[in-house]
């Protein structure tokens, strides 16, 4: 298995869409990576395929994109570090390529206008030599503002649009011809543009890059827009990708307990609209083994198959991972120290809550599988905060699985009042015992008890605490605070 290449002195280059120009830009990144001081410390991919729809001038479609994508993808399983785009057409969807992309792709336009920029300063009235359907698309414009430059096309002759002709027609460049009569209409394009005022020539067809010493024009300087983009990568290779938050989620576990989880992150985020919302990667995996039956009988260890799953969320870029299932906590700390981002512990920031929000409290009601029970793992986080556990008795205890893993139960996809009796008779035990804060700790039981305030049969009032519900809260406010950094 050959390793990955250096990241961030690592080049992929998308060919495919224009061959020709593809390798003249190929071949100046090589002679600026061979003049740099860092020479023969670079790597370059140079990765090239059929792209069917390339041909013609236009405009760039559905097609492209995902060609596009597919290639940098491919570039990010090769651990390369910076992606490489020489095509104008593919400029026309840069927003969405960076907004999407898992790697940095080193915009060729951007690199142009920070050229330009830094060239004299009276230098601003820029002639550009495109095609019909990018100059159609305000391409330049976008990157070129009114307040800085002023961008001057050159005029049809007889309604021949001179650059697009001599790009595209018959006997145009990307046929390969670079002499004759496609650098005669390039020459009358830019002989216009200089009679306009242009003070610097822009080649904006990727193709013109073959061209540029045929079409200097003396004291009006034409750039090579492969050379300035193929020193500037060396030079400056593009910054990481910054990328949306990304919660990763272990579902199935239950199946209804992680729709009920999403349901309460949507809920729990402030958002005008869906595109304020956080990014989601759920595995559900209900075949995970049950972790109650393994804690308390002979069940098969769900350890591994945990652990596989945060292993595909971590695979899949999540940031952060939540698992909304209590009993599944007891394997978590063998799990976390494995993997590379944080699980959000859902029983700490529970019992953290509690202790905010109760500071005066000495005991807290516990109910959950006797797996979890079993497991310790709610005890020891209410000990490290103070705070003593109480349990239903073992009867009381019976008529809670009941209502979990009973034939009528949660799990089973009942809201039964029979099983909302065993809670309720559950909660009533634990309240004559002098417990004033109860938590549902299985993520099936918020499903049955949805009010957090509730009268036991005796009268007592006590406040049902919601675990799912505090760990949505916290994820959400993770993400708020990835997106301040």
């Amino acid at each position: 298995m050959s390793l990955p290449v250096r990241r961030e002195r690592s080049f992929g280059i998308i060919g495919g869409l224009s061959p020709i120009a593809d390798a003249d830009l190929l071949s100046k990144l090589i002679e600026a990576t061979e003049r740099h001081v860092d020479a023969g410390q670079f790597e370059i991919v140079f990765e090239q395929r059929p792209f069917a729809r390339s041909h013609g001038p236009s405009a760039a479609d559905t097609a492209r994109m995902l060609y596009i994508f597919n290639r940098i993808d491919s570039f990010k399983a090769r651990g390369i570090g910076t992606v490489v785009l020489p095509c104008f057409l593919s400029h026309t969807f840069m927003e969405e390529l960076k907004e999407n992309s898992p790697l940095p792709i080193a915009d060729m336009i951007e690199v142009l206008r920070g050229h330009v920029r830094s060239l004299s300063p009276q230098r601003r009235r820029i002639g550009v030599l495109t095609s019909a359907p990018l100059r159609e698309s305000a391409l330049f414009e976008r990157y070129f503002g009114p307040e800085e430059f002023e961008l001057l096309y050159a005029r049809p002759r007889d309604g021949l649009d001179l650059v697009t002709e001599a790009v595209y027609g018959k006997n145009g460049i990307k046929s390969g011809s670079r002499s004759g009569y496609s650098i005669e209409l390039l020459r009358e394009a830019c002989a216009d543009l200089i009679g306009q005022g242009a003070q610097l020539l822009l080649p904006g067809v990727t193709e013109l890059a073959l061209v540029t010493n045929e079409l200097a024009q003396g004291a009006v300087p034409l750039l090579d827009p492969h050379r300035v983009y193929a020193q500037h990568l060396v030079a400056d290779p593009a910054a990481e990708v910054e990328r949306p938050f990304k919660l990763g989620v272990v579902g199935g576990v239950g199946p209804a307990a992680t729709v009920d989880f999403l349901d309460k992150v949507v809920r729990n985020t402030p958002a005008r609209r869906d595109q304020d919302h956080l990014r989601l990667l759920v595995e559900q995996n209900p075949q995970i083994p049950d972790r109650t039956e393994h804690l308390v009988g002979d069940g098969m260890d769900p350890t591994l198959a945990l652990y596989a799953t945060c292993k595909k969320l971590q695979a899949g870029e999540a940031d952060l991972i939540a698992i909304p299932c209590n009993t599944a906590h007891a394997f978590v700390e063998a799990i976390q120290s494995e993997l590379d981002i944080p699980i959000m512990n859902m029983l700490t920031v529970t019992v953290k809550h509690i202790r905010e929000m109760f500071p005066t409290l000495s005991k807290v009601g516990l109910l959950a599988t006797s797996g979890t029970i079993s497991s310790g793992v709610y005890r020891r986080a209410l000990e490290d905060h103070g705070l003593q556990e109480v349990i239903p008795s073992p009867p009381l205890q019976g008529r809670v699985m009941n209502a979990i893993y009973g034939p009528q139960g949660v799990k089973a996809g009942f809201t039964s009042a029979e099983s909302v009796a065993d809670v309720d008779a559950a909660i009533d035990e634990l309240a004559t015992q002098g417990v004033e804060v109860i938590v549902l700790g299985c993520t099936e039981l918020p499903l049955l008890m949805s009010e957090p305030e509730r009268v036991t049969a005796r009268g007592n009032r006590v406040t049902l605490v919601d675990p799912t519900d505090i760990l949505a809260k916290r994820c959400v406010s993770a993400a708020m605070m990835w997106s301040r950094r």
